[in-house]
């Protein structure tokens, strides 16, 4: 499927292991992270990128396992 996931933290805290449901597996790199050092942020992600496993979650049949950082957002594209 063609889209973008998009995760938002609101809060100070930082989010770790934050598991979001994706239809598609294959892996999603991150195209937007709202906390980089690019934007004067602490840099804090996900490597550039995360991998789908077969975890349900969300009503969707694949699921993608992220670190949040704390008051920003992040925008994630499936590459494969």
């Amino acid at each position: 499927g063609e889209g973008v996931v998009v995760a938002c933290n609101f809060t100070p805290v930082p989010r770790t292991g934050y598991r979001v449901g994706v239809p598609d597996p294959g892996h999603y790199r991150e195209v937007i992270n709202t906390d980089s050092a690019v934007y004067g942020g602490s840099n804090m992600g996900n490597g550039g990128g995360v991998t789908a496993e077969a975890i349900p979650r969300h009503g969707l049949p694949f699921s993608i396992n992220l670190t949040l950082p704390p008051l920003a957002t992040l925008f994630l594209e499936r590459t494969d």
